[in-house]
Protein backbone atom coordinates (compact mmCIF):
# COMPACT_ATOMS: atom_id res chain seq x y z
CA UNK A 1 0.00 0.00 0.00
CA UNK A 2 1.23 3.39 -0.61
CA UNK A 3 2.01 5.61 2.61
CA UNK A 4 0.27 9.08 2.88
CA UNK A 5 1.55 11.26 5.56
CA UNK A 6 -0.12 11.23 8.54
CA UNK A 7 2.12 13.03 11.37
CA UNK A 8 2.51 16.48 12.70
CA UNK A 9 4.55 19.35 13.23
CA UNK A 10 5.07 22.61 14.73
CA UNK A 11 1.95 23.61 16.09
CA UNK A 12 0.43 27.33 16.18
CA UNK A 13 -1.67 28.43 18.77
CA UNK A 14 -4.59 29.42 17.70
CA UNK A 15 -7.00 31.74 20.46
CA UNK A 16 -9.44 34.13 19.38
CA UNK A 17 -12.06 36.06 21.69
CA UNK A 18 -15.44 36.78 22.31
CA UNK A 19 -16.82 39.72 24.52
CA UNK A 20 -19.01 37.24 26.23
CA UNK A 21 -16.77 34.20 26.95
CA UNK A 22 -13.09 32.61 26.26
CA UNK A 23 -13.65 30.21 23.40
CA UNK A 24 -11.93 27.01 23.55
CA UNK A 25 -8.18 26.90 22.67
CA UNK A 26 -7.70 24.66 19.27
CA UNK A 27 -3.95 24.52 18.36
CA UNK A 28 -3.69 24.85 14.48
CA UNK A 29 -0.78 22.29 13.08
CA UNK A 30 -0.80 23.16 9.66
CA UNK A 31 -1.04 21.79 6.22
CA UNK A 32 -0.71 18.14 5.94
CA UNK A 33 -1.96 18.01 1.80
CA UNK A 34 -3.50 19.83 -1.16
CA UNK A 35 -6.67 19.21 -2.99
CA UNK A 36 -8.56 17.40 -0.28
CA UNK A 37 -11.15 19.01 1.36
CA UNK A 38 -13.84 16.39 3.15
CA UNK A 39 -12.06 14.23 5.59
CA UNK A 40 -13.43 13.32 9.06
CA UNK A 41 -10.89 11.63 11.68
CA UNK A 42 -12.01 8.12 13.41
CA UNK A 43 -11.12 6.03 16.08
CA UNK A 44 -11.31 2.28 15.10
CA UNK A 45 -10.23 -0.52 16.90
CA UNK A 46 -8.35 1.73 19.16
CA UNK A 47 -6.39 3.01 15.91
CA UNK A 48 -6.47 6.61 14.69
CA UNK A 49 -7.32 7.08 10.77
CA UNK A 50 -8.42 9.84 8.24
CA UNK A 51 -11.13 8.81 6.33
CA UNK A 52 -10.89 11.33 2.95
CA UNK A 53 -13.12 11.88 0.08
CA UNK A 54 -10.81 11.91 -2.47
CA UNK A 55 -11.66 13.75 -5.71
CA UNK A 56 -11.03 13.28 -9.25
CA UNK A 57 -8.97 16.28 -9.32
CA UNK A 58 -6.54 15.28 -6.67
CA UNK A 59 -2.64 15.56 -7.16
CA UNK A 60 -2.14 12.06 -6.55
CA UNK A 61 -4.97 10.34 -8.68
CA UNK A 62 -4.61 9.04 -11.46
CA UNK A 63 -8.03 6.69 -11.50
CA UNK A 64 -9.66 10.10 -13.43
CA UNK A 65 -12.58 9.13 -10.82
CA UNK A 66 -13.49 10.28 -6.88
CA UNK A 67 -13.12 7.63 -4.50
CA UNK A 68 -13.11 7.56 -1.04
CA UNK A 69 -10.44 5.57 1.63
CA UNK A 70 -9.11 5.62 5.15
CA UNK A 71 -5.64 6.66 5.84
CA UNK A 72 -3.65 5.17 9.09
CA UNK A 73 -2.89 8.34 11.07
CA UNK A 74 0.57 6.73 12.76
CA UNK A 75 1.57 4.82 9.71
CA UNK A 76 0.28 6.82 6.99
CA UNK A 77 -0.50 3.79 4.98
CA UNK A 78 -3.84 4.16 2.94
CA UNK A 79 -6.66 1.07 2.97
CA UNK A 80 -8.07 0.19 0.11
CA UNK A 81 -10.21 2.70 -2.11
CA UNK A 82 -13.68 2.32 -2.38
CA UNK A 83 -17.32 4.14 -3.07
CA UNK A 84 -15.60 4.66 -6.99
CA UNK A 85 -17.23 7.83 -8.67
CA UNK A 86 -19.04 8.96 -4.92
CA UNK A 87 -18.39 12.23 -3.44
CA UNK A 88 -18.89 14.33 -0.61
CA UNK A 89 -18.10 11.16 2.06
CA UNK A 90 -18.21 11.51 5.97
CA UNK A 91 -17.38 8.47 8.52
CA UNK A 92 -18.86 7.44 11.44
CA UNK A 93 -17.68 4.75 14.47
CA UNK A 94 -20.65 2.59 16.15
CA UNK A 95 -18.87 -0.32 18.60
CA UNK A 96 -17.06 -2.44 15.64
CA UNK A 97 -18.89 -0.78 12.80
CA UNK A 98 -17.89 1.67 10.22
CA UNK A 99 -19.97 4.02 8.20
CA UNK A 100 -19.42 6.14 5.56
CA UNK A 101 -22.03 8.26 4.05
CA UNK A 102 -21.61 9.56 0.68
CA UNK A 103 -23.95 11.00 -2.37
CA UNK A 104 -23.65 9.57 -5.71
CA UNK A 105 -23.40 12.34 -7.63
CA UNK A 106 -22.62 16.12 -7.41
CA UNK A 107 -26.20 17.55 -6.76
CA UNK A 108 -27.80 14.51 -7.42
CA UNK A 109 -30.79 12.71 -5.75
CA UNK A 110 -29.27 9.78 -3.76
CA UNK A 111 -27.15 8.94 -0.62
CA UNK A 112 -25.83 6.06 0.26
CA UNK A 113 -24.21 4.13 2.89
CA UNK A 114 -21.18 1.79 3.25
CA UNK A 115 -20.30 -0.28 5.99
CA UNK A 116 -17.15 -2.60 6.96
CA UNK A 117 -15.83 -4.33 10.20
CA UNK A 118 -12.31 -4.06 8.70
CA UNK A 119 -12.13 -1.44 6.68
CA UNK A 120 -11.57 -3.39 3.42
CA UNK A 121 -14.59 -5.44 2.77
CA UNK A 122 -17.47 -2.84 2.42
CA UNK A 123 -21.58 -3.19 2.26
CA UNK A 124 -23.58 -0.36 0.84
CA UNK A 125 -27.13 0.16 0.33
CA UNK A 126 -29.08 3.29 -0.42
CA UNK A 127 -30.45 5.37 2.42
CA UNK A 128 -31.84 8.43 0.74
CA UNK A 129 -33.19 8.58 -2.60
CA UNK A 130 -34.97 12.70 -3.24
CA UNK A 131 -36.23 13.34 -6.95
CA UNK A 132 -35.59 16.87 -7.13
CA UNK A 133 -33.20 17.56 -4.98
CA UNK A 134 -29.89 18.34 -4.94
CA UNK A 135 -27.71 16.88 -2.69
CA UNK A 136 -24.07 17.60 -1.24
CA UNK A 137 -22.25 17.03 2.07
CA UNK A 138 -23.30 14.39 4.36
CA UNK A 139 -22.98 13.67 7.79
CA UNK A 140 -24.12 10.96 10.18
CA UNK A 141 -24.40 10.17 14.17
CA UNK A 142 -25.15 8.04 16.18
CA UNK A 143 -28.61 8.89 18.87
CA UNK A 144 -30.14 6.98 21.73
CA UNK A 145 -33.08 6.10 19.48
CA UNK A 146 -30.30 5.34 16.49
CA UNK A 147 -28.93 7.36 13.69
CA UNK A 148 -29.43 10.82 11.98
CA UNK A 149 -27.96 11.91 9.03
CA UNK A 150 -27.69 15.68 8.03
CA UNK A 151 -27.68 15.99 4.30
CA UNK A 152 -26.96 19.21 2.65
CA UNK A 153 -29.64 20.40 0.03
CA UNK A 154 -28.80 22.88 -2.64
CA UNK A 155 -32.44 22.36 -4.63
CA UNK A 156 -35.29 22.57 -4.26
CA UNK A 157 -35.78 26.10 -3.71
CA UNK A 158 -38.77 25.31 -1.36
CA UNK A 159 -36.59 23.36 0.20
CA UNK A 160 -33.27 24.69 0.37
CA UNK A 161 -34.03 28.32 0.66
CA UNK A 162 -30.39 30.10 -0.10
CA UNK A 163 -28.74 26.88 -1.25
CA UNK A 164 -26.55 24.86 0.59
CA UNK A 165 -29.17 24.13 3.97
CA UNK A 166 -29.07 21.40 5.91
CA UNK A 167 -31.75 18.82 6.21
CA UNK A 168 -32.01 15.92 8.09
CA UNK A 169 -32.92 11.63 8.28
CA UNK A 170 -33.50 9.22 11.27
CA UNK A 171 -33.15 5.66 11.30
CA UNK A 172 -33.15 2.85 13.99
CA UNK A 173 -31.03 0.58 12.19
CA UNK A 174 -29.35 2.11 9.37
CA UNK A 175 -31.34 0.54 7.00
CA UNK A 176 -34.88 2.01 6.82
CA UNK A 177 -34.98 6.14 6.67
CA UNK A 178 -37.08 8.52 7.21
CA UNK A 179 -37.15 12.65 6.75
CA UNK A 180 -37.83 14.70 9.70
CA UNK A 181 -40.10 17.66 9.49
CA UNK A 182 -39.90 20.15 7.00
CA UNK A 183 -39.02 22.97 9.60
CA UNK A 184 -35.94 21.26 10.74
CA UNK A 185 -33.86 22.52 8.74
CA UNK A 186 -30.19 25.15 9.16
CA UNK A 187 -30.78 27.63 7.35
CA UNK A 188 -32.87 28.55 4.76
CA UNK A 189 -32.46 32.40 5.42
CA UNK A 190 -29.11 32.54 4.51
CA UNK A 191 -25.79 31.01 3.51
CA UNK A 192 -25.00 27.92 5.76
CA UNK A 193 -23.20 25.12 4.74
CA UNK A 194 -23.45 22.23 7.12
CA UNK A 195 -20.34 19.59 7.66
CA UNK A 196 -20.48 17.79 10.48
CA UNK A 197 -23.40 16.85 12.94
CA UNK A 198 -22.45 15.75 16.49
CA UNK A 199 -25.35 14.09 19.71
CA UNK A 200 -24.28 14.71 22.42
CA UNK A 201 -26.08 14.58 25.74
CA UNK A 202 -29.00 15.93 24.46
CA UNK A 203 -28.38 18.11 22.22
CA UNK A 204 -27.22 18.26 18.28
CA UNK A 205 -24.10 19.91 17.27
CA UNK A 206 -24.31 21.23 13.77
CA UNK A 207 -20.87 22.85 12.52
CA UNK A 208 -21.42 24.21 9.36
CA UNK A 209 -19.94 27.70 7.36
CA UNK A 210 -21.18 31.44 7.64
CA UNK A 211 -20.33 33.57 5.07
CA UNK A 212 -18.66 37.23 6.74
CA UNK A 213 -17.89 39.75 4.72
CA UNK A 214 -16.74 37.88 1.78
CA UNK A 215 -14.83 35.46 3.67
CA UNK A 216 -16.06 31.61 5.18
CA UNK A 217 -15.81 30.50 8.65
CA UNK A 218 -16.71 28.02 10.35
CA UNK A 219 -19.71 28.40 13.25
CA UNK A 220 -21.77 25.81 15.83
CA UNK A 221 -25.18 25.75 16.37
CA UNK A 222 -26.79 23.38 18.71
CA UNK A 223 -30.38 21.85 18.92
CA UNK A 224 -32.81 19.82 20.96
CA UNK A 225 -35.02 19.43 18.10
CA UNK A 226 -33.32 20.61 14.89
CA UNK A 227 -36.05 23.05 14.52
CA UNK A 228 -34.79 25.56 17.30
CA UNK A 229 -30.80 26.15 17.16
CA UNK A 230 -29.04 28.50 19.31
CA UNK A 231 -25.17 29.95 18.36
CA UNK A 232 -22.06 29.53 20.34
CA UNK A 233 -21.20 32.68 22.20
CA UNK A 234 -18.06 32.02 21.25
CA UNK A 235 -17.98 31.88 17.01
CA UNK A 236 -16.39 31.74 15.27
CA UNK A 237 -14.94 27.99 15.74
CA UNK A 238 -11.98 28.72 13.50
CA UNK A 239 -11.41 31.17 10.70
CA UNK A 240 -8.46 31.51 8.08
CA UNK A 241 -5.09 33.22 8.99
CA UNK A 242 -1.20 32.76 8.64
CA UNK A 243 -0.91 29.43 10.80
CA UNK A 244 -3.07 27.46 8.33
CA UNK A 245 -0.04 27.92 5.72
CA UNK A 246 2.40 26.13 8.51
CA UNK A 247 4.01 22.70 6.77
CA UNK A 248 2.93 19.59 9.11
CA UNK A 249 3.92 17.50 6.28
CA UNK A 250 7.71 17.61 5.62
CA UNK A 251 6.96 15.24 2.70
CA UNK A 252 5.38 17.98 0.19
CA UNK A 253 7.32 19.07 -2.11
CA UNK A 254 8.98 23.16 -3.02
CA UNK A 255 6.57 23.19 -5.50
CA UNK A 256 3.45 22.26 -3.33
CA UNK A 257 5.13 24.26 -0.49
CA UNK A 258 5.02 27.51 -2.78
CA UNK A 259 1.41 26.83 -3.58
CA UNK A 260 0.65 26.97 -0.03
CA UNK A 261 2.91 29.79 0.63
CA UNK A 262 0.79 31.85 -2.07
CA UNK A 263 -2.52 30.41 -2.14
CA UNK A 264 -5.56 33.06 -1.04
CA UNK A 265 -6.36 32.15 2.11
CA UNK A 266 -10.51 32.96 3.16
CA UNK A 267 -11.79 30.15 4.22
CA UNK A 268 -11.70 27.45 7.20
CA UNK A 269 -14.31 25.34 6.17
CA UNK A 270 -15.15 21.10 6.35
CA UNK A 271 -14.33 20.87 10.41
CA UNK A 272 -14.77 16.86 11.75
CA UNK A 273 -13.11 15.86 14.75
CA UNK A 274 -13.05 12.91 16.95
CA UNK A 275 -11.71 12.41 20.56
CA UNK A 276 -8.48 10.68 21.06
CA UNK A 277 -6.07 9.56 24.10
CA UNK A 278 -7.46 12.68 25.61
CA UNK A 279 -7.61 15.15 23.23
CA UNK A 280 -9.60 16.09 19.98
CA UNK A 281 -7.93 15.40 16.59
CA UNK A 282 -10.01 17.92 13.88
CA UNK A 283 -9.20 18.41 9.94
CA UNK A 284 -10.09 20.90 8.06
CA UNK A 285 -9.61 22.50 4.75
CA UNK A 286 -8.78 26.51 3.86
CA UNK A 287 -8.33 27.87 0.56
CA UNK A 288 -10.05 30.30 -1.65
CA UNK A 289 -13.50 28.35 -1.52
CA UNK A 290 -13.64 28.46 -4.89
CA UNK A 291 -11.55 25.14 -6.10
CA UNK A 292 -7.58 25.95 -4.62
CA UNK A 293 -7.78 23.98 -1.26
CA UNK A 294 -5.77 22.04 1.55
CA UNK A 295 -6.38 19.78 4.01
CA UNK A 296 -4.95 20.96 7.74
CA UNK A 297 -5.32 19.14 11.16
CA UNK A 298 -5.42 21.08 14.29
CA UNK A 299 -5.95 20.05 18.32
CA UNK A 300 -8.37 20.60 21.35
CA UNK A 301 -6.47 19.72 24.62
CA UNK A 302 -9.53 18.08 26.14
CA UNK A 303 -12.43 15.59 25.52
CA UNK A 304 -15.29 16.21 23.50
CA UNK A 305 -17.83 16.96 26.45
CA UNK A 306 -15.29 19.98 27.60
CA UNK A 307 -14.89 21.13 24.11
CA UNK A 308 -18.89 21.40 23.68
CA UNK A 309 -19.00 22.86 26.96
CA UNK A 310 -16.69 25.99 26.13
CA UNK A 311 -18.68 26.23 22.93
CA UNK A 312 -22.00 26.85 25.25
CA UNK A 313 -20.95 27.69 28.46
CA UNK A 314 -23.49 27.69 31.00
CA UNK A 315 -24.97 31.27 32.06
CA UNK A 316 -23.44 33.22 34.16
CA UNK A 317 -19.84 31.83 33.04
Amino acid sequence: MKKIYAGLLLPVLLLTYNAFSAPPEIVKLGTIDLDLVETTPIVFKERLYRFEYVRHNYWNNSSGKSFFRFIDHETGEATPSFAAGYHFGSAAVDGDLVIVTGAKAVDGEEVDLFVSRDLEHWDSWNALTLPGYGLFNTSLCKTPEGYTLMFEVGKPEEVAGVRFTARFATSPDLKVWTLTAPECTFDKSRYTAPHCLRWHEGWYYNFYLEEISGSYEQYVVRSRDLIHWDPSPVNPVLKADDSDRTIANQALTAEQRKQIAEAVNLNNSDFDYCEFEGHLVINYSWGNQRGVEFLAEARYEGSESAFLRALFPPAGN
